[in-house]
């Protein structure tokens, strides 16, 4: 097998241990759900590429289709997917030994999709090439394990622990809640082990059956690359368990939401900490990084709460920043300055729910950075106190979101134009779909009452 020499290592030790039976060549759509072809392993050997249709990019979450296709109508041309043989990495749930593969898009011209999530991260990350800049970043992401939910009808349950109990909420950072689940930690451990994601940290969050798990810092398309893997992977481990793992941003009435933070610094070509001058202080560009953050996130919040349920999560008071305020050392400020030595200075932004495309929220992020770095646009002052008596700085649904991104016509220009063009129409289309439907709220107040 010609390609063995070009896969990561913990793939390679996966197959010296199990026969190659079969290869799942995937790429993430829109709201960053894998789809691709399972291919039989002496298949996968032969072939360099493979194609889907470009319309997998068209559809709504429902599987609906927004009207994205174009000028020359619905015609479904297939793209050209070719492996990241760098992505290459075992699915350790499966019986047969399979390795999942993660594809570029391209079309039949050799460019690349515009509206590909990865490519989008892709071309941010080479803007700042361009500037001699390197974006190092390092995602945080929250999630809940809940009981299994096959009536859509009847309100998430918190899973069952060790104690014959749900889960119990208001419990952050007890060792005792983290043990109550312990046999599916054990195995989101060892999958990650043997996928070769290295994880930093696994804590118990503030509601009922919330963990949150840290990643290394490094580079933005290959750390995106493993939120993609890391969200099959701890739904395979819960369900071997009886239990799900949900990545809504609300997915439990009452109970704190799931954000998936994300830590930045930007180093220069020699491999310093540009937040990080030569006497360790805070510069020009970390300044400016804020204030790109500051000016730009409002045009992007449809990109990082993608869904009506995402704007459940910005609530006063409840773990879940509403505002743009900066400060140090902060949970309460949407942009918050973590303490760290000089040399590891990096900004948190903490508005992103987890619900959110990891490519795209990426990108998202650092395309204001970026744009706050290249127009030297300078931040407010630091926050002092508790920032939730701040002003509301965000929109405060999904319409009011994509209203502003529609606006944004110099974010457009970073993420690219195809791209806002399609999320766009798609995320239309999904908002209308969703105002078709009669929520039990209204069966419950109106039916009777009005």
């Amino acid at each position: 097998m010609s390609w063995m020499d070009e896969i990561p290592e913990a793939a390679r030790v996966y197959l010296d241990g199990n026969r190659l039976d079969e290869v799942e060549c995937v790429i993430a759509d829109l709201p960053g759900i894998a789809r691709g072809k399972a291919v039989p392993a002496a298949k996968w050997d032969k072939q360099p590429h493979f194609h889907l249709p470009n319309s997998i990019f068209f559809q709504t979450i429902t599987g609906e289709w927004g009207e994205a296709a174009g000028p020359d109508g619905f015609l479904e041309p297939d793209m050209i997917l070719r492996p990241d043989l760098s992505t290459a990495t075992a699915a350790p749930w499966t019986k047969d030994g399979t390795l999942q593969v993660i594809h570029d898009a391209f079309d039949q011209k050799g460019r690349p999709v515009g509206c590909s999530p990865r490519n989008v991260l892709k071309r941010v990350c080479d803007l700042y090439k361009a500037e001699g800049w390197t974006p190092v970043i390092a995602p945080e992401m929250e999630f809940y394990l809940v009981g299994r939910n096959i009536d859509p009808a009847k309100p998430i349950a918190p899973m069952m622990g060790r104690t014959g109990r749900p889960a119990a909420a208001r419990q952050a950072y007890s060792m005792s809640a983290v043990d109550d689940y312990g046999p599916v930690i054990d195995d989101i451990y060892e999958y990650a082990e043997i996928q070769g994601i290295e994880i930093d940290g696994i804590t118990q969050e503030g509601g009922a059956g919330q963990l949150e798990i840290n990643l290394r810092h490094g580079d933005p398309v290959k750390l995106a690359d493993e939120v993609f893997f890391f969200k099959r992977l701890l739904r395979e481990a819960a369900l071997k368990h009886d239990c799900t793992a949900t990545f809504m941003a609300k997915p439990i009435e009452g109970e704190p939401g799931s954000a998936m933070h994300v830590h930045h610094s930007v180093l220069d070509s020699k491999g310093r900490n540009i937040f990080c001058g030569p006497a360790g202080g805070e510069t020009d560009d970390f300044f400016h990084f804020i204030g790109g953050l500051q000016q730009h996130m409002p045009s992007v919040v449809a990109v990082i709460a993608p869904y009506v349920n995402s704007y459940r999560r910005y609530v006063r008071d409840h773990a879940a920043p509403i505002n743009l305020e900066w400060g140090r050392d902060n949970r309460t400020t949407g942009i918050r300055i973590p303490i760290s030595p000089p040399e590891a200075r990096r900004v948190e932004n903490r508005l992103a729910g987890m619900d959110c495309n990891p490519y795209l929220c990426i990108a998202a992020s650092l395309a204001c950075g970026y744009l706050g770095m290249k127009n030297e646009i300078w931040p407010a002052k630091s926050y002092r106190g508790d920032a939730y008596d701040a002003e509301a700085a965000i929109p405060e649904g999904l319409h009011d979101a994509l209203m502003l991104f529609d606006k944004a016509k110099e974010i457009h220009g970073v993420l690219g134009e195809e791209f806002a063009r399609v999320y766009s129409i798609v995320k239309h289309a999904e908002y209308n779909e969703f105002l078709q439907v009669i929520s039990p709220w209204e069966r419950e107040h109106l039916l009777l009452n009005v």
